[in-house]
């Protein structure tokens, strides 16, 4: 095929996207005040472009809750913007999670992403997992529900089947969507979403994206989470150590090749790990065809 076929062929794949896909936006808590400009800004940026909601990310502790909870109540007063804070199941007691959510819906806030959350070295408390959560939740009020998915299998899990079982039990719980881990190898999403429904999980699976902007990085979040690095994904950052604008086109560029892939095979929404940056997320969803909508 020649050049201008193939840029002929992107842009006519291009145009059967346009516009037609949602997007939701993951952030975390800043640590200082000048990541607290960059999450604000680049919330702003965003918030344009309408997202189905933001989810705001928290690590197991009751200070970086208490940032969770800050931003998400902010984010909710100052754009309107559907806004979930991540919570888990493993440092607080039920009756402080229920506290916790209670409080939440209390200040508009109705969606929520339920996890496990990383058990600490030497935890010793009597398991709570996320179907645990999902059901208290549940007891709580009548919340939108996220839970996690690894189409690549979670790094704890005994097997693919019981990793399976798991998400089918949160569901069950009554969790209404599910976000997956990152991913590059869009056979095993399609895969895995063929044995989501296979036993019985109807909920839409949306993939979470993350562009690449730092290949070391992402090498090491990889390793902790499972996710394969294909081979033909480490050769396009060959070389680019030193060149940060080359890796944002070509993170852009992957990231925007699997939206159009996936949304030919029926996926409608997608979930964007933008780490507290806007550039490469707005650029991506731009090109795709999502609008701002001032």
């Amino acid at each position: 095929m020649s050049y201008a076929k193939e840029i002929d062929t992107l842009n006519q794949h291009l145009t059967d996207i346009n516009g037609k896909i949602n997007v939701s936006f993951e952030f975390f808590p800043p640590k200082n005040e000048k990541m607290e400009n960059i999450l604000w800004d680049s919330i702003h940026r965003l918030k344009v472009l309408k997202p189905k909601f933001v989810s705001v990310t928290y690590g197991a502790n009751s200070g970086e809750r208490d940032r969770t909870h800050s931003v998400v109540k902010r984010i909710k007063q100052e754009t309107g913007l559907e806004a979930a804070p991540h919570l888990t199941g493993i440092d607080a007691t039920p009756d402080e999670l229920k506290r916790i959510a209670q409080d939440y819906w209390d200040n508009g806030i109705r969606r929520i992403v339920a996890l496990r959350g990383d058990e600490p070295k030497g935890y010793d408390k009597k398991p709570f997992y996320a179907s645990d959560l999902v059901a208290l939740l549940r007891s709580v009020a009548d919340f939108d529900i996220s839970v996690a998915a690894y189409p690549e299998v979670h790094p704890e899990a005994k097997s693919a089947q019981a990793d399976l079982i798991n998400l089918k039990r949160k569901i069950d719980a009554g969790a209404n969507h599910v976000i997956t881990q990152f991913f590059f190898d869009i056979d095993s999403y399609l895969r895995f979403r063929d044995r989501c429904a296979s036993i019985g999980i109807d909920a839409e699976i949306v993939p979470g994206i993350l562009p690449v902007t730092n290949f070391k990085q992402l090498q090491k979040m990889a390793a902790i989470t499972n996710v394969k690095i294909p081979s033909w994904l480490a050769k396009m950052y060959e070389g680019l150590d030193d060149d940060q604008t080359t890796r944002n086109l070509v993170a852009a560029s992957v990231a925007m090749d699997m939206v159009r892939v996936l949304s030919r095979e029926g996926v409608k929404d997608f979930h964007f790990y933008t780490l507290n940056r806007s550039e490469l997320t707005y650029a991506i969803c731009h090109t795709l065809g999502v609008r701002p909508t001032l």
